[in-house]
């Protein structure tokens, strides 16, 4: 086709027409023509688009409103989105292009009351080497002609949200030439939905990846629920792995243009979602797509009944380019010795060794299991060794887990049992993602640090989506900083100093009362300047000493810690720090030095803040020790209830940023221990009050403009990290195996961002 009119069906469209109608469009017309089950639509042409934009004289100015924009500048990138976004949406359609969509949809239904799904569709999207998905609208559940050509009008102001234009800012496509098509189809009320990867989405291994929940596929392509995971191979024609989730809610249709999140009965949300015969049926089409194409695809289904339907599907652009790298696989399975809690993903086999303290890890060797009561950070030159790494206690914000995801080391937790059940010698064989230690070593595919876990996303392959929510990545160990930045990172969320001291065996004070205060310094220097080195360029916040007494004792000069009932409620943190005046120096001399080296983009937050006099104390002592603190980046981290009840008085003060350690915030709202299993079922990120205090902190921080982040364990999962963008975070930091699937899950979710800038339009 030359010339394209306002309206094509499904049945007129091919994959060359991707001007006109964009990649979704195309995708859905060329799947119809080769037989998939895709529901009837219709597609306002991105022809339509640019009439709408030519005869109402709004293009000039969108392209001058946007012409030098700085989409670094979030301030100036969101008020442009705001500026274009409105003008779109206050312009009238034209008489022709309305009558165009409102005969087509009668057309579609002579009686006016089908239910549509209003999908925008880019020019520039679902192309092979770029992916635009997810940053333009999708509206479902819309009926009547009104609500429908209003959320054509929406999608097409979406192609002005601050997401989309920083994208095309960074990928060299000019706004003026990228237009919008809408898809106008049929909405499958699924009773079973979800996403699908033809071939496997790291490697291109021939096996099909599915993923599905109830209701529909909306719960699972924004990450609102933890779905099933099945895994087909497509030569062997058999499934070959599965994974069946907790699936606690479910998105379905809500009154006349919308949906709501409801929750999933108890006898379902353990229940398998697929049969044996939807996987092999889903397989089936996805190969068919596959080969049509030429190139693997990221498909979504929904099923209704006993019928199948293919909603979209688009080219893989995740799948490396390193052909030998391999998954875990097993060749076997042996007895199950012990169960714990998944903390760390990966499989390995080794001999067991109990540690029932520090000393005990002088028995270890490389390449051994190390089973132990739970980890402490004294333990982190050991953790280094071993293959895996087994605890009684403790839940996925423990320190075993922590450290072993960071370390790329399968792990498991919680088991209760495994230093009374598991025995010195012992060979065992620990899956760290199902929480499973097995009898024996069994044979498995040799395994690469590109670990899958519960999502289908990979660990870490470098980033290339590109999101206006910044997300960092969290660090331990300066050995750890080149994996760190392979993940793609935006910089450093979190860089934890007390590993760095504690893998000295010898506490701050034995360096003092030793007279070795340089090599203390020296210390500190070489192995933040390591981290900072791995990120040029990128902000890398780094927090300050927190180490409870209890962490020092085994170690050198741990003769002089005080004995405390509870060290996690006492002398840590800038608390300790203002009381030791000479330690604090120390820290203080080692940031001031690598600023002086010209390391700008060093961040110092100081941790266990309760009132702004103390940060006020130590910014006055990094005065009087010689910092300019008018150039320094100096912020705080939000870990105690009154530091997010305070959090304007803490910005009175001068603080430039700040970061949610949820690890803690959640045990000091509701008094749980994160590390006893007793209690650990109660240790609640999304518990309404832990929400309440940081929405307080991230509405107060937004109004002044200072930067807000998270950098505990919640900042790693996708549920938490959804919720945190939609209320305007600005920036989260993940562990290192998670900055994958959460940047994918900031990505689907940035296309409801700008949340201030649709408040502000609707106010």
């Amino acid at each position: 086709m030359s010339v394209f009119p306002d309206i094509l069906w499904l049945e007129e469209i091919r994959k060359e027409d991707i001007p006109a109608v964009g990649g979704k469009g195309a995708s859905l017309g060329e799947m119809a023509s080769i037989g998939l089950p895709v529901p009837p639509a219709f597609v306002v042409t991105a022809q339509a688009f640019r009439k709408f934009l030519v005869e109402t004289n709004i293009e000039e100015y969108i392209n001058k409103r946007l012409e030098g924009l700085d989409v670094e500048d979030s301030e100036a990138l969101e008020q442009a989105a705001i500026d274009v976004k409105s003008v779109v949406m206050q312009t009238q359609i034209p008489a022709s292009i309305r009558e165009a969509v409102s005969a087509a949809y009668l057309k579609m239904s002579p009686s006016g009351e089908v239910i549509v799904a209003v999908r925008s569709s880019a020019t520039a999207e679902d192309l092979p080497d770029a992916s635009f998905a997810g940053q333009q609208e999708t509206y479902l559940n819309i009926k009547g002609d009104p609500a429908l050509i209003n959320s054509v009008q929406k999608c097409w102001a979406s192609l002005y949200g601050g997401r989309a234009i920083y994208y095309r800012v960074k990928q060299g496509f000019e706004h003026k030439i990228v237009n919008i098509a809408v898809v106008v189809q049929t909405l499958i009320p699924s009773e079973k939905a979800g996403v699908m990867f033809t071939s496997h989405p790291i490697t291109g291994e021939s096996q099909t990846t599915i993923e599905g929940s109830w209701g529909l596929g909306e719960a699972v392509v924004s990450g609102s629920v933890s779905p099933d995971k099945y895994v087909f191979d497509n030569k062997g024609k058999r499934i070959t792995d599965y994974l069946i989730a907790t699936k606690n809610i479910e998105i379905v249709p809500d009154g006349e243009h919308g949906t709501k999140e409801v929750q999933i009965s108890p006898e379902k949300r353990e229940m398998q979602v697929l049969s044996e015969q939807e996987i092999s049926r889903l397989a089936a089409y996805g190969k068919i797509s596959e080969d049509h194409y030429k190139i693997p695809q990221d498909m979504e289904w929904g099923i209704v009944g006993e019928s199948i339907y293919i909603l979209q599907s688009r080219p893989i652009t995740t799948i490396s380019s390193q052909k030998d790298l391999k998954t875990p696989e097993r060749r076997g399975e042996g007895k199950i010795l012990v169960k714990g809690r998944g903390a760390s993903p990966g499989i390995a086999s080794g001999r067991v060794i109990i540690v029932k303290d520090v000393k005990d890890t002088k028995n270890l060797k490389k390449g051994d299991v190390l089973v132990t009561k739970m980890t402490n950070p004294d333990m982190v030159p050991a953790m280094k060794k071993v293959v895996a790494i087994v605890t009684d206690e403790g839940g996925t914000t423990c320190h075993a887990a922590i450290v072993s995801r960071e370390l790329g080391t399968p792990a498991v937790v919680g088991t209760i049992n495994a230093t009374s059940v598991l025995k010195d010698g012992q060979i065992v064989t620990v899956d760290g993602e199902k929480g499973l230690i097995y009898e024996g070593s069994i044979e498995m595919e040799r395994l690469t640090p590109l670990q899958v876990q519960g999502s289908i996303f990979p660990a870490t392959v470098p980033a290339t989506i590109i999101t206006a929510t910044k997300v960092k990545v969290n660090v331990s160990m300066p050995e750890a900083a080149k994996k760190a930045a392979d993940t793609g990172a935006d910089g450093v969320g979190l860089l934890r100093i007390e590993h760095l001291i504690l893998g000295l065996n010898k506490t701050p004070g034995w360096f003092i009362t030793n007279g070795k205060e340089e090599e203390f310094i020296q210390e500190l220097l070489t192995g933040i300047k390591t981290v900072l080195d791995a990120f040029p360029g990128k902000s890398v916040w780094v927090r300050t000493l927190d180490a409870p007494t209890d962490e020092f004792r085994n170690m050198q000069g741990g003769e002089d810690e005080p004995i405390e009932h509870n060290p996690m409620l006492g002398w840590r943190g800038i608390r300790r720090d203002l009381q030791s005046p000479t330690q604090f120096r120390l820290q203080v001399e080692t940031f001031k030095r690598l600023w002086e080296a010209g390391y700008e983009d060093l961040g110092i937050m100081f941790p266990m803040v309760s009132h702004p006099d103390q940060f006020i104390k130590a910014k006055q002592l990094f005065e009087e020790w010689g910092v300019d603190t008018t150039k320094a980046v100096l912020g705080v981290m939000i870990e105690i209830p009154s530091s997010a009840l305070l959090i304007e008085d803490f910005i009175k003060a001068g603080i430039q940023f700040a970061s949610f350690g949820t690890n803690d915030l959640v045990q000091y709202t509701l008094a749980i221990d994160r590390n006893n299993e007793n209690v650990a079922k109660m240790y609640e990120p999304t518990h309404p009050a832990v929400l309440m205090l940081i929405d307080h902190a991230i509405q107060v921080c937004r109004e002044h403009d200072v930067e807000v982040s998270i950098c505990g364990q919640a900042g790693s999962d996708p549920k938490v990290v959804k919720w945190l963008v939609e209320h305007g975070i600005s920036s989260v930091s993940a562990n290192i195996d998670a900055v994958a699937k959460i940047r994918e899950t900031v990505a689907r979710t940035e296309q409801k961002i700008i949340l201030e800038s649709a408040r502000v339009k609707n106010a």
